[in-house]
Parts: structure tokens; sequence; C-alpha cells
């Protein structure tokens, strides 16, 4: 079941943008989003969140400052997605402009899983050249017992994180990350290379003021990083507040000027997308998929590397090795798909002859979890979100880890805090869980593999407590119907030259339309042409990834695109959900 519900709006917001002129439809747009004054829409790089207010930012300079002087070998420990293969790069970039000796080192998922482990820590010890200095990359705020084998082994640990702390934090020589406790930082949802860029601002305003740059002023440009920063950002499905937002903007303007690095540039060439045009779209489900390829399947070093290339051939080979391995990634994650419809469609047969379809299964279940010991592990994530946007329900999907070990990775709803509630299992029944982590949408976690059907249990029992039968309604949210005289290639552009993402949604809207053609374009989407009732106006429309065909009167939900063809620009609607004109949910 699907409910359509209008986004609500501040009345004293719309007045206020509306009298700095804004039009009405920009401006209930805005007022939903929780924006008051247009102010809160600049994007001018000054705009940003100070540094000072990261809590041991200061610290964490002071210390970088002293290594790069005293020479002292440096690791970076990354995490192998992408906000943390490019946190890796900005904070490798950066480093080494200022004369730091530094090295990088990411777990392979298969071998070492998550973060900053006791056997990664000795992994960086019995290097030809160990560090003195470990320095973590969204990761390492839940590395309690790598940090204390980091000091055992003499080494100094510095933790640059985002994830939300657990009851005990590590014992690390200085921690950055705005969720821990005492931090005012005020924009929490910033993504683990947003921290590192805000480190190495810290830095180099430290080093600036021992007069390490000299009195010719030749220091590190650090905006030649946003379109990393900005990749990362977006990759990372953080909540789009209005730090975040500067940081995607100001790296995809420099992106579209043609300012970015080699690696980003082949990346967008091998898939066929042109940098002037590139979007938030471009940034999450074209790049983020080819960067992440090299984590799920191989070694995120490869995803690294692409980026730190420096020459234009390199990265055409990296990002050509990395298209290839998303190549595979869809073809493993379309036949996991498969297997796991496979697995619900027979647990809804085990509910009873009255439940015959999965979608029987999930109206009697409160979460789902799925298991197949032939599994790839680097997948299932994806098929946690696939599923969990088909049924609307917390899923949780595992793969064979190691030594008799699975592992695990979630997707959640609005209104069920997916770590929280791993945190009640890990309580109410210990030694079930043996490690987890993530945040409100996402997680990841390792049980033992003769524990599954006692976790299964588990969380659906804390599933059914912390939700109601409410929750488990998908709601569509759009932002109303729009006028004729609104319905405009100008508006369409207009909308699309703002940064929409997690928290700060892309306009959708809904109305009803009769349908005047319809036809199957590139084997997979529907092309359509809809009129406004009554016949006054004419539209070209979309719908990608569908081919049956629609009713001749229908009620639609949809975004505003400026579609470019032959060089001719026109408006079309992107159709996303349809309904009959009753709107009973197809």
């Amino acid at each position: 079941m699907v409910n359509i519900v209008v986004r609500q709006f501040s009345p004293h917001a719309f007045e206020q943008l509306s009298a700095h002129g804004l039009p009405p439809v920009l401006a209930r747009i805005f007022a939903a989003r929780g924006i008051g004054d247009p102010v809160q829409l600049d994007t001018a790089f000054v705009r940003m969140a100070p540094f000072e207010q990261l809590k041991n930012i200061s610290l964490i300079a002071r210390l970088l400052a002293d290594a790069i002087a005293a020479r002292k070998r440096m690791l970076i420990v990354a995490d192998y997605d992408s906000d943390g293969a490019t946190a890796c790069a900005v904070a490798l970039r950066a480093l080494r402009q200022f004369g730091a000796v530094v090295d990088y080192l990411v777990p392979n998922r298969f071998e070492y899983g998550y973060g900053l482990t006791p056997e990664i820590v000795r992994l960086a010890a019995n290097r030809d050249h160990p560090p003195d200095i470990l320095i973590t990359v969204d990761n390492g705020i839940a590395s309690v017992e790598g940090v204390e084998a980091a000091r055992q082994l003499g080494m100094q640990v510095y933790i640059t994180d985002h994830h939300l702390p657990g009851d005990r934090l590590p014992d690390a020589a200085v921690i950055v990350n705005p969720n821990q406790p005492g931090c005012d930082f005020p924009d929490k949802h910033i993504a683990g290379v947003g921290v590192i860029f805000y480190v190495m601002l810290a830095l180099r305003a430290e080093m600036r003021a021992r007069g390490v740059f000299g009195a010719a002023g030749k220091e590190p440009n650090l905006a030649n990083l946003l379109d990393l920063v900005a990749l990362g950002t977006v990759a990372d499905v953080v909540r789009l507040d209005g730090t975040n937002r500067i940081l995607v903007q100001q790296g995809l303007q420099r992106i579209r000027n043609g300012r970015c690095c080699a690696g980003l540039r082949a990346l967008l060439k091998v898939a066929g997308r042109d940098l002037a045009r590139i979007t938030t779209y471009e940034l999450g489900f074209i790049l983020a998929p080819r960067l992440n390829a090299a984590g799920r399947l191989d070694d995120m070093s490869l995803g690294i590397e692409c980026l730190m290339a420096e020459d234009a051939a390199q990265a055409m080979r990296l990002a050509t090795e990395l298209d290839e391995l998303n190549r595979q990634r869809r073809e493993i994650e379309a036949g996991m798909r498969e297997e796991a419809l496979d697995k619900l469609m027979a647990m809804a047969d085990g509910h009873g002859p009255a439940a015959t379809t999965m979608d029987d299964t999930a109206r009697s279940d409160y979460s789902l979890c799925l298991y197949d010991s032939d599994w790839h592990q680097g997948v299932i994530g994806l098929i946690a979100s696939r599923i969990k946007e088909k049924l609307h329900r917390p899923v949780l999907v595992f793969a064979p880890g190691n030594a008799g070990e699975i592992k695990g990775s979630g997707r959640s709803i609005p209104g069920f805090h997916l770590r929280d509630a791993l945190d009640l299992v890990a309580k109410r029944h210990p030694g079930l869980i043996v490690k987890f982590g993530g945040h409100a949408m996402a997680a990841g976690l390792t049980i033992h593999e003769q524990n599954f059907e006692w976790f299964r249990t588990a969380f659906e029992h804390v599933a059914q407590t912390l939700l109601t039968p409410a929750d488990l309604i998908r709601v569509i949210e759009t932002d109303g119907e729009l006028a004729e005289d609104e319905m405009s290639l100008e508006l369409a552009q207009r909308l699309a030259s703002y940064v929409w993402g997690q928290g700060f949604p892309e306009p959708s809207f809904n109305g009803c339309f009769h349908v005047e053609s319809q036809r199957i374009v590139g084997e997979r989407h529907l092309k359509l042409t809809l009129s406004t009732p009554g016949g006054k106006h004419v539209h070209d429309a979309i719908f990608f990834f569908h081919t049956e065909s629609l009713p001749a009167e229908i009620d639609v939900v949809y975004r505003l695109q400026a579609n470019e063809y032959n060089g001719n620009i026109r408006m079309q609607l992107l159709l996303e959900h349809w309904f009959e004109t009753d709107r009973s949910a197809v």
C-alpha cells in the first residue's frame, strides 16, 4: 500500500521567501525543506560552518603539523566504499602537498572486514617502513581494540570519522567526529570525506600561522579537492544540510568547468557522460557505483589509485578496470536479487494458504532477514536496498564471512533507526552479535552462521517493538500539483541548478493526465504524450524501466526535466509512480 502526501510548509517561511523575490512555486518548495531565508540557499564557500566548531580540530592540526615537521611516517587507514576512498584521496593529496611522509592502507572487506581492527594494525606494523601514526578516515570511532593494539605497538592513532559512536570511545591520541559527545559542530550529517577536508583546512591554517608557507604565501589550494568531496558526500547518501550542500555545489561547479582530477574525468568518459552537464545524479548513480565496485568485488586500492592518478592514460586504464568490475557487479547483483525474491516467495508460501505472495510475507513480518551461503558479500547491501524499496521493511541480507561467521548489511525505513535497533538486539541477547555499526538508515554486522535463525527472531521482535503498522505503509511525498503556467522549461532548468539529495529531496509533483500516446523506446522505457484535464496542454513524458501500457486516465508522481535531443531542449515529465485515477496503487 502507498500513501501520497503533499509536503507541508511554514506560511511564514513561504512569505519570507516570496518577499525576497522567489516565485511562489519555488518559495513553497524551499519552505517545505526548512528554508526560511534565501541566504540558506547561498552555496558560497564562506557560508560553510567554520572548522573551529569541530571538537579537537585544533589539536589534530597541531599534532599533524608537528608530525610533518618531524618527518614522521603516517599511514591513512581508509574504508572500502566511495566515501572512504574519496576521503583517503583527499587526505593523501593534501598531506603530500603539505610535505608529509604518508601512504595508505585500505582493508580488503573479504579478508579483514571494516575499520581499524587489530589485524589491520598488525598489517601496518609489518610494512617495510612501519608508520609512526595511523590516521583513520571514514572509520575508527568504534575501533576500541584496534586503537589499543596500535598503542601497544608504539603507534599513535588519529581518528577522523562521522559514524555514530558506541558506549565507549577508543583511547586515541585525538578524535575528530561531529557526532562524538561534546562536539558543537552544527551539521552532524557531514560525510567522512567532509570531516577530513575540514581537518585539512585546519591543518593549513595551523601551518600558515607557523609561517611554513613563507612570505610568498604559496600554500596549497584545497578547493582543488572539492570534486572528491562532492563525490564522497553524495555517494554516502548523507543528509544534504547546509554545509553538505555547499561542498557538493562547489565540487559540481569545479567538475563542470573541467577542474577535476584525472580519475573522475576518466570515470565520466568511460560512462559516456559530459563534464559540463554533471549533476548529483551522475555523482550518486554513475561515478559512485563504478568506484564502489572495486571495494565490492576486488580491492578499493584500485579505486583510490584511480582518484590519485595524475596521468590521463593511467587514469583511463584504471577507470576502464573499474567500469568492467561494475558490469560484473551488476550481473552478480541481478542473480542474487532473483534468488532473494525466490526466497521471499518461499517464505510467503510457508505462512500458509492465505499468504501466497511476497507482499503477504511483508504484511506479516515487520522486518526481513535473508541469508544464502552462495551469496557475494560485496553485493548484499545493494540487495538489501532493493528489497527495502520493494517491500518497505527494514531488511538485512547476509553472506558468508570468515571462520563460521556471516556478515550482514542492512537498509532501513523512516522511523526505524537501524544501528540503535541492532544495539537493542545486542543488549537483549548478549553474545548474539559479534560486532555491528552504522547509521539510522544503513548498518552492518557480523554474527555466527549457526545463530542466523536466532538473530532473525530477535531482530523481528525488536522491529515489532519499535514499528507500528502505519510505519509499514510507504509514503510518497510530493510538492503538490503544478498550475498550468508553472509547468515550464524555465522551471525545469531552474530546479536543475540547485543541489538536491538525501534530506533535501529533488522536487516531485503529482497530477492527473490523459494518455494521448505511448510507445516503448530502448526496449526498456515507456515514452508518452500526456495532456492536462481538458486537453489544454500536451507534454512529453518518459517512464524509465517501465514497459507495460498505462490506462487512458492516470494520476502520476513526476519530476520536471529539461531534455536535450538533437540540439533541442524541451521540458518533459519524468514519471516516478502511477496510479489509477481513484489512486489505488499499482
